[in-house]
Order: C-alpha cells, then sequence, then structure tokens
C-alpha cells in the first residue's frame, strides 16, 4: 500500500511541474523578450529667450533683489534703458559747509531710499543691467563735465580751481550667478573732462544686475550742525587758497556704458 502512495505521489508531481512550468517560462521569460515587449517614445521640451528691453528700476545696492525697487530721493528719473542699460547712479551733494580757508575735504551725502514709505540710508552706487543675452562684456567711465561754479551775476568767485572728487571702496555685488565685472579701485575724476573707467566686464562677465557701491553710509554732522548720513569714501578735496563765494556751487557727471568689454 506504501508503495503505490509513493508512486502516485510522483505521478503528480510530474504533472504538477508540467502544468506549472510554462507559466514559469511566461513570467520570468529572457530578457531580450521582456525588451521586445516594453515600448519608448521621446518627446522634446523647449524654451527661448530673447533680450529684454524693458528699464529695471533702482534697487537697494545692500541687497540687489530686482523683485525689490525702491525710490530714490532725489529722484533723478528713469535710466537709460534698453538691453545694456545704466538703471540709476546717485547724484553727489557735498552738503552745506563753512567757508574755509584752509585744504578740507568734504564728504558726500548718503544716498536715501524710500521703502514702501520709510527712509533708508545706503552707500552711494551706480546700478547696471546687462539683459543682452550674449555675455559680449560691457565697459562703464564717467567724466566731469568742468569744474565746479556758480552762475550767479553778482559772485566775484565763480568757480572752485584745484575742487577734485574722488571715489574709493568700492563693492560690486549682485543676485546673479554669474563671474561678475570688474570696478576702478580709485577712481579720481578730471574737471578738464578726461573719462575715468568706473568698472568693466570681460566676455563671458556681466551679465544680469550689478550695483557698484562705494564705502558705506555714516552718521555725522555738517556745517551747520545738523546729524545727516554721510559717505566717506567719496570726497569732494578744495585748496584752502580758493576763493569761494556764499552761493552753490555746481558741475555735472556724464556716465557713458558700451558694449566695449575690457581690454578693448
Amino acid at each position: 500500500m506504501k508503495k503505490k502512495t509513493m508512486h502516485v505521489a510522483a505521478i503528480a508531481t510530474v504533472l504538477s511541474s508540467m502544468a506549472i512550468s510554462p507559466l514559469f517560462a511566461l513570467a520570468n521569460g529572457t530578457e531580450e523578450e521582456k525588451e521586445e515587449k516594453v515600448k519608448t517614445y521621446q518627446t522634446n521640451g523647449v524654451v527661448k529667450f530673447i533680450p529684454n528691453t524693458d528699464p529695471s528700476g533702482p534697487v537697494d545696492p545692500t541687497d540687489p533683489d530686482p523683485g525689490k525697487p525702491v525710490t530714490p530721493v532725489p529722484d533723478p528719473g528713469p535710466g537709460t534703458g534698453g538691453p545694456l542699460g545704466i538703471d540709476y547712479v546717485s547724484s553727489l551733494d557735498f552738503g552745506v559747509n563753512e567757508i574755509a580757508n584752509k585744504d578740507i575735504t568734504y564728504y558726500a551725502n548718503a544716498q536715501e531710499l524710500r521703502v514702501e514709505g520709510v527712509s533708508k540710508y545706503v552707500p552711494n552706487y551706480v546700478q547696471i543691467s546687462d539683459n543682452r543675452g550674449t555675455n559680449a562684456g560691457w565697459r562703464l567711465t564717467v567724466k566731469q563735465e568742468g569744474q565746479f561754479s556758480n552762475d550767479v551775476a553778482t559772485t566775484l568767485n565763480k568757480v572752485l580751481e584745484g575742487a577734485v572728487i574722488e571715489f574709493k571702496n568700492p563693492t560690486v555685488t549682485s543676485k546673479t550667478q554669474v563671474t561678475p565685472p570688474t570696478a576702478a579701485e580709485v577712481i579720481t575724476l578730471d574737471p578738464k573732462g578726461a573719462e575715468s573707467l568706473v568698472m568693466s566686464a570681460s566676455p563671458n562677465a556681466g551679465a544680469g544686475l550689478w550695483v557698484n557701491l562705494w564705502g558705506t553710509a555714516e552718521e555725522m554732522t555738517d556745517g551747520e550742525g545738523k546729524k545727516i548720513q554721510k559717505n566717506k569714501a567719496i570726497t569732494l578735496t578744495i585748496p584752502g587758497k580758493t576763493p569761494k563765494d556764499a552761493v552753490q556751487y555746481s558741475t555735472k557727471l556724464t556716465w557713458k556704458l558700451s558694449d566695449v568689454p575690457t581690454g578693448k
């Protein structure tokens, strides 16, 4: 009886393996068979950019985020616009000062900004935008259009002979993660109109929005005894021998941005 039972079990095992093997082979076929059953198809994803001609408004030079516009005081109006443009440059005000007969260096007033109606003082700065998308580089210069002078008919001393404007301690900053432009360490303006290099970007550098700020803003006392924010990095030096009348003297600075990069 036992021998017959073992014989039956053996036959059942053989029949079972014969029934399962085709299913097992179907589910666990060769890699070649599997690949033949998987089909693939590729599509494209594209995006295209063109130069941006919209002007960029002034930003806070200590946090140059294009998404956080500010209002400079005084506001000189819009920048040059264009894919490569000057967005903003601080005007220079050396304040109210007593007449002196010795050599004196005067500091520029710091730049006032209005941020959501609240005043903030920051270093004086220049802001450039390069939205051409060519990575071609650029060059920024400045020149003084004549010596400080006044046009008051009753004054005797029309010109501040020997007066010199100087910029130092530049910092170049941006939120753009590309090679930055290079700033001139010291800029001494020539009242006769010779151009001075401010900063420049070599090819493959300077794309996006860039700010060059000079020095820091700090509280000082002006010639009238008032507390005011000053910037020691931008100075006006006047010889003591230069005669001065009790009026306001002024000059103009011309800032020029060109697509001629460093070394050209």
